[in-house]
């Protein structure tokens, strides 16, 4: 369940009781996949990664780690495609932690949620990167 500007997603209140259901099962999907904490993510951090169809069934199946775009294209399909088994061989945690202020804004706002609410620390970089932007702000550089 993704939204934009032009089609926001319902709030809570405008849901009925079989949406509250289906988001549910939803979320319980993304979040019986994930590992019990981010140190069992060792994937690769360089070099070409190579998905299997199960992840990579719509689109691009290589991803070259040294170019930025498809860096954060391969954690974003992994993030939704992958099984349990897949997220500690695809995911490394430094660069999944390093990625997840953007790569956050890229995913849907299930797996975000579920991602960000199993491991706070995910949140904490969000925010540790919204306050350096804004004190850069303050200095009239829009750098981070």
């Amino acid at each position: 369940m993704s939204s934009s500007p032009q089609h926001p997603a319902p709030a809570p209140t405008d849901l009925s009781g079989t949406d509250v259901e289906d988001l549910a099962l939803y979320r319980e999907k993304f979040r019986r996949r994930l590992p019990a904490s981010l140190e069992e993510l060792h994937g690769p951090t360089q070099g070409v990664v190579e998905l299997p169809l199960h992840m990579a069934w719509s689109g691009m199946t290589s991803y070259d780690l040294s170019k930025p775009r498809q860096r954060m294209g391969l954690y974003r399909t992994v993030l939704h495609e992958g099984l349990h088994d897949d997220l500690p061989r695809y995911l490394n945690q430094g660069l999944l932690l390093q990625l997840w202020p953007v790569l956050r804004t890229l995913v849907g706002r299930t797996v975000r949620t579920v991602w960000e609410d199993v491991f706070p620390q995910l949140a904490s970089r969000t925010q540790a990167a919204a306050g350096r932007t804004c004190r850069s702000c303050t200095r009239g550089s829009w750098q981070m």
